[in-house]
């Protein structure tokens, strides 16, 4: 059985300055490792969701995630500010 390259998506959401999360990197193997190291670097949170990087691995960079998506990526932003939460305590 042939592996699967991974791949990975950044996400970024300034509330005030956009209506909605946009692409702000994507990648597969290589680039895919570098996007997740450098998260790792700057204590990003990292959700594992093959079907939603698969959606968003659709999208442009700088594109902003469509309506459609909306509920999906609310839970990523969701988990992350869990996870901030998490570290604070």
């Amino acid at each position: 059985m042939k592996e699967k390259r991974k791949e990975a998506i950044a996400l970024h959401y300034e509330t005030e300055q956009q209506a909605a999360p946009r692409v702000v990197a994507k990648g597969k193997g290589y680039v895919a490792d570098n996007i997740l190291e450098r998260a790792k670097e700057h204590d990003i949170p990292v959700q594992e969701d093959a079907s939603l990087v698969e959606l968003l691995s659709e999208l442009n960079i700088n594109e902003q995630i469509p309506e459609e998506l909306y509920l999906v990526v609310a839970e990523v932003f969701a988990f992350i500010y869990k996870s901030d939460q998490e570290l604070k305590k």
